[in-house]
């Protein structure tokens, strides 16, 4: 298993100013570098606070590329629907190149009917044009006088530059969030997957992990840990009735955040995503002692998360984990003490 930190702000202006949370993260990146995790990623959000102090991953990653020496950078996602693949593929290989090779490049889809409205882009080509975005920034890294005709976009012959220094290109990691079409498609097309636990049940986790991998299995790939990440809120304390009371506070925070951005969805409908309407009813339910308990958040002392983590291998097998360690506007302090104490406890057991 591989462990890494997930930055993705669920904070606005009245918690903190943009400012301080790129500086207290890009803090966290050196000291997730220092400490010996995975990678640092983050998300591709716009004007709310979920996620919205991050319209560009990239930018984010190559601030923290200048800061760390061997930490793997991953976007966790980056979204083609928003971003013409030249764009997108030339700031990825820029990435590549100012990190010496150190990029895994995650796509997503994106889900926020908000977001579309906002760009001008209806929800029911958002499959498609995730489909083309992925494939023409592929041809763009792997292939000179790349010529492109599209359903959205045409472009070419062109060559890119910079060539990524990844050879043929950076891994690929597709985000599902409910979908097992694209996790299928996924593993036929020889990518790994991002999945987020804490929306979904076990059960069905490990249908979509099981599809992924009889999928990359008859493509002739067995995946490996590097594969699949699943990201966790994650808050340690060594007195875990401290981490209970403090993580409890900042889950809630966060919670508010995702049921205000999905909100949109009660009077949305869209054939690219069946049965999101359901989402709201599903975020409203949200319970912080339920997902602890379902081993769906990290949150405890060491002991408590290394039996929690030992639990998530044994349902998902060897993984790829994501700790979500400033969700809620935790304080910087705080989330330092997290990553050191699985540092130290949790990362030597696995």
């Amino acid at each position: 298993m591989k462990f890494g930190i997930n930055l993705f702000p669920t904070v606005g202006p009245q918690d903190k100013p943009a400012g301080q949370y790129f500086s207290e993260s890009l803090r966290l990146a050196e000291l997730a570098d220092e400490l010996g995790f995975h990678h640092v990623k983050t998300v591709e959000h716009y004007f709310s606070p979920y996620g919205g102090y991050s319209p560009d991953p990239v930018t984010f990653l190559a601030a923290a590329a200048a800061r760390t020496r061997r930490i793997r950078l991953v976007t966790g996602a980056v979204l083609p629907a928003f971003t013409h693949p030249v764009k997108l593929a030339g700031k990825l290989a820029m990435l590549d190149g100012i990190s010496g090779g150190r990029l895994d490049v995650g796509f997503g889809r994106a889900f926020l009917p908000d977001e579309f409205h906002a760009f001008g882009i209806p929800l029911d080509e958002s499959r498609a044009r995730f489909d083309e975005g992925v494939a023409a920034c592929t041809l763009l890294w792997t292939t000179e006088n790349a010529v492109w005709e599209g359903r959205f976009h045409r472009f070419g012959p062109v060559t890119l530059l910079p060539r990524p220094v990844q050879q043929p290109h950076p891994r690929i990691l597709v985000a599902t969030a409910k979908s097992p079409e694209s996790a299928e498609a996924a593993g036929r097309n020889g990518h790994g997957v991002m999945l987020v636990p804490s929306i979904n049940s076990r059960e069905q986790v490990q249908d979509v992990l099981a599809l992924y991998r009889k999928a990359a299995a008859a493509n002739g790939v067995t995946p490996t840990d590097e594969d699949v990440h699943m990201s966790y809120n994650a808050f340690l304390a060594e007195d875990p009735d401290e981490a209970r009371r403090l993580g409890r506070g900042y889950s809630e925070q966060s919670h508010r955040t995702l049921a205000d951005a999905v909100s949109a969805w009660a009077h949305t409908r869209s054939a690219d995503y069946p049965g999101y309407e359901k989402i709201v009813e599903r975020v409203g339910k949200g319970d912080f002692d339920r997902q602890v308990a379902a081993g769906k958040a990290l949150v405890g002392s060491p002991e408590q998360v290394i039996a929690a983590v030992e639990n998530i291998r044994e349902w998902f097998g060897d993984v790829t984990l994501s700790l979500q360690v400033v969700s809620g506007n935790v304080p910087y302090e705080q989330a330092a003490r997290s990553l050191r104490l699985f540092a130290t406890h949790v990362l030597p057991r696995f």
